[in-house]
């Protein structure tokens, strides 16, 4: 994808990026993929990479691993990893340069760059593993917490320390630039990422169906199982589409009229997008992109009130939201939205606010704030 950079984009900047771990293509990693396209000859610093997990955009750059890419098997387990996160960051030694970007959820953030270099965090979230969501990541053993708790304690002192690494913070959402405001007392800039609404298009020709629609990983924070136990209740039909470790779970627990579809292509995404009455979205998350490449398709979303979601669904405009975690208040909301008219038109142009193209003209402008400074 040839993207177009604004005048003022720092195309003569000696730029670095740094990026947490490189095993696979989701959301961080098209934010990256912008950026390398923006400094085309910069090298990527990461704990690993796994080549055959990321795109030809991101390989064609030289990429810096730790020492954490000797260990066997390591782009498969690295998450149980968790402890050595930080010695494998603080293992790598950039060069000097004029500009640092990192792409951080995790531990990109606390590379530490040479004195001299402007370092610029796009900050998903800080290290939820560490701050948010214990249970979720973790579960809920005694056994397991007395082990766990201490190290998630050195963590969390680790990831403070080291935020003053950072010149420039800049949030996904109002949601994350509160939270590290919260974790790191740092101020941040909020730049809302990337939508790929040039891909992400209606279609008038095609008919919507007859079921609904919830495209997400299948992790226990997205909250998949309160859908799963409300559509079973109500028979109405519910495609869902991804994979992860509570996919068994799931499917145990759904009735006849849900159907999983687990992995699918981004063509067959984009049609089942244009032809849902809806999109369902459950979970608490930072920002969100699913929902708003469901909107630029002209299809609106269910969303509970909390967290990024609030930010990217307009309520009676673009969809529908509901406030306690419960199948009843799930069924309800989807009930009112599914008897509603959505204007496709309005949901499209809300969409395009997040598009690309403000991606890069927002991160343009701290760049050259940054390096004017």
């Amino acid at each position: 994808m040839n993207y177009e950079f604004p005048p003022n984009w720092p195309r003569d900047a000696g730029a670095q990026l740094c990026h947490d771990w490189l095993s696979g293509m989701r959301g961080g990693e098209r934010v990256l993929e912008i950026l390398c396209e923006g400094f085309p000859t910069a090298p990527i610093y990461t704990l690993l990479s796994n080549p055959s997990a990321i795109s030809d955009t991101i390989k064609s750059h030289p990429i810096h691993t730790s020492w954490m890419q000797r260990i066997p098997g390591v782009t498969q387990h690295y998450r149980k990893l968790l402890p050595l996160f930080p010695a494998a960051i603080s293992s790598l030694r950039p060069e000097p340069a004029d500009l640092l970007i990192s792409t951080s959820h995790c531990v990109a953030k606390s590379l530490k760059s040479h004195p001299d270099t402007k370092h610029v965090c796009y900050c998903f979230t800080p290290m939820r593993y560490a701050w948010l969501f214990y249970e979720e990541y973790f579960g809920p053993s005694p056994a397991k917490a007395l082990l766990v708790k201490p190290i998630l304690a050195c963590l969390r002192w680790w990831d403070r320390k080291t935020a003053n690494r950072v010149d420039r913070f800049v949030a996904i959402s109002e949601h994350v630039r509160e939270r590290i405001k919260r974790c790191y007392d740092r101020e941040a800039d909020v730049v809302y990422p990337p939508v790929n609404t040039h891909i992400w298009t209606p279609d008038p020709t095609v008919p919507k169906g007859d079921f609904d629609l919830i495209v997400s990983a299948l992790v226990p924070y997205k909250r998949v199982d309160l859908a799963v136990e409300a559509y079973t209740r109500s028979g109405r039909n519910l495609t869902i589409v991804g994979v992860g470790g509570q996919l068994p779970t799931l499917k145990a627990a759904a009735g006849d009229n849900i159907t999983f579809l687990e992995h699918q292509s981004d063509e067959a995404i984009l049609d089942l997008y244009r032809r849902a009455r809806l999109l369902v979205f459950p979970g608490e998350e930072d920002f969100g992109i699913v929902p708003l490449e469901a909107q630029s398709c002209g299809t609106p979303v269910v969303a509970y009130r909390k967290g990024g979601a609030t930010e990217t669904v307009l309520e009676d405009q673009t969809g529908i939201f509901f406030d306690t975690q419960t199948p009843n208040a799930l069924q309800e909301a989807v009930e009112q939205c599914g008897q509603r008219d959505w204007d496709p038109a309005i949901l499209r142009t809300h969409a395009e606010r997040f598009g690309v193209a403000n991606f890069i003209q927002g991160m343009a402008d701290v760049i050259q704030n940054v390096i004017g400074e």
